[in-house]
């Protein structure tokens, strides 16, 4: 962890710790850019251009007979070139979907367009995303329920995120027009991350309201051991509170989670009720990283992963519904390209639990624009422009294959091709904070399926309420 002691500040921590509704705000090296303009992100000297020049065309042709081409990365019409995909994912119950950018219009617009078609043909039901458990209900309720304004529901939902995006309204908008032509099997919203950037009173009366109804001799105990937490409006403040106290309240929450599964209740109400307050403890929980420590960093990391992959378990197997799970690559990635940060991936959770029945599909881009921030801590979500991916680089051999956007499946690829995606090599990953260098990721060992674009631009800011 000396590195990380080096390169994360005090400030670098809090906004890794922070999640804005679910982003994790993650520290990268101090280095400066301006919005808009061309960075160059190659990071292979001249002596490692010349000696891999060479064996960077080999795997080419290989890889060309493992990809299936895309005829489109924007939702609705025809999908035929996504059949291989169906077979890809066979009978698997949660996929993973990341993200190489989390501000790229096709991205986001792939996002939906993959999930529509598994819905349509897998009998997928559920979308899942990297933001608050909380904040996930709200939109699932308006799924189920037509009522609200999905364009509100997304400005305070999504505030100050990077779904704070039109592709995601057109998301969500899609998922409601589904449920109202097919009230019989509806289609739900969740969020898996931990409560974050808050957790609003009204969240904790969906377990303080179950026990008035339902076990109201224990709720005096339950509003005491809430008293001091409820509700958390903003986790940099909160994070500004004596460690101690945290701590202190952390273990009330974790009380108040054995209270309520103690009150042996059965049915839906019950197990939503106890779900919802296995997530104030587990945010509360979090919150107990000491933002001094950068060697707790990775604790806390691991800790946020096992939670995530925690949710997704919890709710496959209630609902008994297929689930696409929408993350960055590092988190639905069986490895992460930073392991120091992050030594133990949602997607490595979520093998362990479920074996096959998980796949996760990486992203990789060749070029273009996105949205990120110069400050994890606070600032605008400003667009920012990479070249082309020099030597060395993944993306430099995958860009030269024919096709413009393609994917493969780097388990059943041509021997070439699958020696080839088991090497690491720089890869560039963009979280909320930019720039950031390329890590070094073996794509094969992330990812059972790996999906190329040629080049994306920035997501859609959202467009002003009528």
């Amino acid at each position: 962890m000396s590195r990380h002691r080096k390169r994360i500040g005090r400030r670098a921590l809090l906004a890794t710790a922070a999640v804005a509704a679910g982003a994790v705000l993650v520290p990268v090296a101090a280095r400066t850019a301006t919005a808009g303009t061309a960075i160059t992100t190659d990071s292979a000297s001249a002596a490692d251009i010349a000696g891999t020049a060479g064996a960077e065309r080999s795997p080419v042709r290989a890889l060309e007979r493992a990809a299936h081409p895309l005829r489109s990365t924007e939702p609705g019409g025809n999908t035929a070139d996504l059949r291989a995909l169906s077979t890809m994912v066979g009978d698997a119950d949660v996929v993973g979907l990341g993200e190489a950018t989390h501000g790229s219009h096709e991205f986001f617009t792939m996002k939906q367009r993959v999930f529509r078609h598994l819905v349509e043909t897998k009998g997928f039901t559920t979308f899942a995303l990297e933001m608050s458990w909380s904040g996930g209900l709200r939109i699932d309720d308006y799924l189920q329920t037509g009522e609200g304004d999905a364009r509100r529901l997304a400005e305070e939902v999504f505030a100050d995120s990077p779904w704070e995006r039109e592709e995601f309204v057109g998301l969500i908008e899609w998922m409601r027009a589904y449920n109202r032509h097919h009230p019989d099997r509806t289609l739900h919203f969740m969020g898996d991350d931990i409560g974050a950037p808050a957790v609003d009173d009204a969240f904790f009366g969906r377990v303080t309201g179950y026990v008035k109804e339902n076990h109201p001799e224990a709720l005096p105990r339950l509003d005491a051991l809430y008293t001091g937490l409820r509700p958390i409006d903003d986790v940099f403040a909160y994070l500004g509170r004596p460690l101690a106290e945290r701590k202190r309240l952390a273990a009330d929450a974790q009380r108040a989670l054995r209270l309520i599964s103690g009150l042996k209740g059965s049915g839906e109400a019950f197990a939503w009720a106890e779900q919802n307050a296995r997530s104030i403890a587990q945010t509360a929980e979090f919150l107990t990283m000491n933002p001094d420590d950068p060697d707790a960093m990775a604790e806390f990391q691991r800790f946020r992963d096992e939670v995530m992959a925690q949710n997704i378990v919890w709710w496959q197997q209630r609902t008994g519904g297929k689930i696409l799970l929408s993350a960055h690559n590092d988190h639905v990635g069986y490895f992460a390209g930073d392991p120091e940060l992050y030594p133990k991936t949602q997607g490595s959770f979520l093998r362990d639990a479920m074996g096959r029945n998980y796949l996760p599909i990486g992203f990789t881009f060749d070029r273009g624009s996105f949205l990120s921030k110069e400050s994890a801590l606070g600032g605008k979500w400003k667009k920012y422009t990479v070249g082309a991916a020099g030597p060395g680089r993944n993306e430099y051999t995958l860009d030269q294959v024919r096709y413009r956007d393609f994917y493969l499946d780097t388990r059943r690829a041509p021997a070439a091709a699958r020696a080839w995606l088991e090497v690491a090599r720089p890869t560039l990953g963009i979280g909320t904070q930019f720039p950031e260098e390329p890590r070094d990721v073996a794509l094969a060992r992330s990812y059972d399926v790996l999906i190329h674009l040629h080049e994306v631009r920035e997501a859609d800011g959202l467009k002003p309420r009528p």
